[in-house]
């Protein structure tokens, strides 16, 4: 098995839809670190799992500097947007993001 992990930042606001009263509910930014873990049994034929560019434009590329509620069709919270990323890279089994400093999420398929 092959394993491949690509880290990014990403400059990006949001503000998100709660059931209770919250800070967080007025719009707000963070920089986002998000990592994306992908793996193969085989090499493509390239000779990789995945290209680290490809998942850089895909995610980082669409993502940065944008206001999640209008780039995601969802409450954009730490845990949406983990699964969210990982369904745009076939390879990928697991992300993690972190918010910011001591607000981390990991999702795996």
């Amino acid at each position: 098995m092959y394993y491949v992990r690509k880290r990014m930042e990403i400059s990006a606001c949001h503000r998100l839809s709660l059931s209770y009263e919250s800070k967080c509910e007025k719009l707000h930014g963070h920089n986002w670190i998000i990592t994306v873990h992908c793996k193969a049994e085989t090499l493509n034929s390239d000779g990789m799992v995945v290209d680290f560019t490809h998942i850089k434009q895909k995610i980082h590329g669409y993502l940065d500097h944008g206001n999640l509620n209008e780039l995601l069709p969802f409450n954009p919270t730490a845990e949406n947007i983990a699964r969210w990323v990982c369904e745009q890279i076939a390879e990928c089994y697991r992300v993690d993001v972190e918010e910011s400093e001591g607000n981390h999420v990991t999702y795996e398929r």
